[in-house]
């Protein structure tokens, strides 16, 4: 069939990638920015600024423009592509209050389908992975990405309450929005990572499937999208924990993300003792580290509309100290209601939802001084805990070991499918009971590592991005050192390789005069994705000085290198 490509009225981002790497190694990926902003605005604002966390910029425009270059250097050193990407982008006033604003809108600026070494036949790929995969740019003279970010965020006080956005590259952004890890996510949608189906009536885009929607796959259906009828595609867009990812390299590598999730407990009374889901919070130590268990309390605080929010001083604190705190959802932030718990002398906190749902919510905000755990529950779970309370509720928070939150028992990751759909939001996202927080979630938090691309690398590896093909029975078809990110660095990186098959592997870094720094690995490992963590450190736990190092992967008769970039 002839190759066929059409246009999307959606957006997108990035900046310019060129990373020196080892001979016989696949390029990086260069991503050049198109600024399309105006004198004096965006990318060109000339208002002073001081450099901050690693961005050299003295001007607010120049500030951008490095996060946008660091960003899109970052995927660059992962990606493999002869064929530059263009991303047209700007900053400019969008819709903010003091309450909600959109930060940004971005995306693929076109689709291409049937071209030379396309995968699959009558499928839409975002057009920047259909010219890797034709080894040839399909649309020259046009942009693959466009980006939209807001730049009302910046020294407005009436938008978000002046949070502002934080151009510094080590997530250090405090109650800041971070700029890096939000342009790592949207520039993700670009690259591929979001579905053109319509989710308001499931059809598909003209017609035909695109590349993500054939690894969606609905449990309950037993279906992939690309299979279904309009009908059974508007169905599953709101069947909650029953639509995975099951493309076979990310379901092999998340463990390497993802931990156990947190759960509630119940050990009395016998009527509703059982395991319960819960939902974590940004702030507040994490429940691997501070399990709590004891008997629940209702707080009341004796103000309307709720009394039982927490939203004020707690008036039942002596009932309350020493115990978990049992607060319900709304009229205030998390924050408060945790701060309010903490001076009552709670041991923790459980936040009851305020709207039906299967899934616990996440919880956002920032508070260093919170030292007591806060969990969700479903609004029905909270109201079965209320209703058992005059019987001597006792819980413990934990987690469970035997599990991977936000996957489906599996090691398939949940997909975002929430009920009511999300426009937006909805499958284009993995879901938010992943812990540790994931980048392409709905929501940026503030939990994320500095660069870090989690599973989204291996995400990209199952849509085509890297040489090689993959199956769930063979995984990786070569073993090969993919790279790192990010890239440059200060202080760690992950340096991400594929092997072929179970053996010995040798991981070690060296460098430019060739003298050993440290083995990271040495020893047997299973077929299938990997991911190591260097911290910039040597053989005997001395940080190392910046440059230019050598990681050199040893495995299966193959040796394979990648430069690596230590900036201080």
């Amino acid at each position: 069939m002839r190759a066929h490509r059409t246009a999307l009225a959606l957006a997108a981002l990035a900046g310019l990638a060129v990373v020196a790497l080892h001979p016989g190694v696949a390029p990086a990926t260069t991503i050049t920015i198109v600024n399309t902003d105006g004198t004096g605005e965006g990318f060109n604002d000339p208002t002073p600024r001081s450099p901050v966390a690693g961005n050299p910029g003295t001007t607010l425009g120049a500030q951008r423009l490095n996060v946008f270059n660091r960003a899109a250097q970052i995927w660059g050193s992962i990606l493999p592509s002869s064929v530059q990407i263009f991303v047209q982008a700007s900053f400019d006033p969008m819709t903010c209050s003091a309450s909600s604003g959109v930060l940004g809108a971005a995306g693929a600026n076109e689709v291409d389908a049937n071209f030379p070494n396309a995968p699959f036949a009558n499928t839409w790929y975002p057009i920047a992975l259909a010219n890797k995969l034709a080894n040839v740019d399909r649309s020259p003279g046009s942009d693959d990405i466009q980006a939209q970010f807001n730049s009302e965020l910046d020294d407005n006080a009436s938008c978000l309450g002046g949070v502002g956005w934080y151009y510094g590259y080590d997530a250090n952004e405090g109650a800041a929005v971070d700029l890096l890890p939000v342009l790592l996510h949207e520039l993700g949608h670009g690259l591929g990572f979001q579905t053109f189906a319509d989710l308001s009536n499931g059809t598909l885009l003209n017609g035909q499937a695109d590349i993500f929607a054939r690894n969606i796959y609905d449990r309950t259906l037993a279906k992939h999208w690309h299979q279904m009828t309009n009908a059974e595609r508007l169905t599953s867009t709101t069947n909650t924990r029953n639509v995975i990812w099951d493309g076979p390299v990310t379901t092999a590598a998340t463990g390497l993300a993802l931990g156990p999730p947190a759960v509630i407990i119940v050990t009395a009374p016998v009527s509703i003792a059982g395991t319960y889901m819960a939902g974590t919070a940004t702030f507040g130590p994490p429940i691997s580290a501070a399990r709590r268990s004891g008997p629940v309390v209702l707080v009341d605080d004796q103000v309307a509309p709720n009394i039982n929010d927490g939203c004020t001083t707690i008036q039942n604190a002596s009932a309350l100290a020493g115990k978990i705190a049992l607060i319900d959802r709304g009229n205030c932030t998390f924050v408060v209601k945790a701060q309010q718990a903490q001076a009552a002398n709670a041991i923790g906190v459980i936040i009851v939802n305020n709207a039906a749902g299967s899934t616990p919510p996440g919880m956002s905000g920032s508070d260093p001084s919170i030292t007591i755990p806060v969990l969700s529950v479903t609004q029905a779970d909270g109201n079965l805990i209320k209703a058992h309370l005059a019987e001597g509720v006792q819980v413990l928070m934990t987690t469970d070991p035997t599990q991977l939150a936000g996957t489906d028992g599996q090691g398939h990751v949940l997909l975002y499918a929430p009920n009511p759909v999300a426009y937006g939001s909805s499958i284009s996202h993995f879901d938010v009971s992943c812990t540790p927080n994931l980048l392409m979630e709905p929501s940026i938090n503030h939990d994320l590592e500095a660069g870090d691309v989690d599973l989204t690398r291996y995400l990209f590896q199952d849509l085509g991005w890297f040489e090689g093909a993959t199956d769930a029975v063979r995984g990786p078809a070569v073993t090969r050192l993919v790279g790192n990110a990010p890239n440059p660095f200060n202080p760690t990186t992950t340096i991400y390789f594929d092997l072929a098959l179970a053996g010995d592997v040798d991981l070690t870094l060296y460098d430019l005069a060739g003298r050993r720094v440290k083995q990271l690995a040495h020893g047997p490992m299973n077929a299938g994705p990997h991911g190591l963590r260097w911290d910039g450190t040597d053989s005997r736990g001395r940080s190392v000085a910046a440059g230019v190092y050598v990681a050199r992967l040893a495995a299966g008769g193959n040796v394979d290198a990648r430069r690596l970039v230590l900036v201080k």
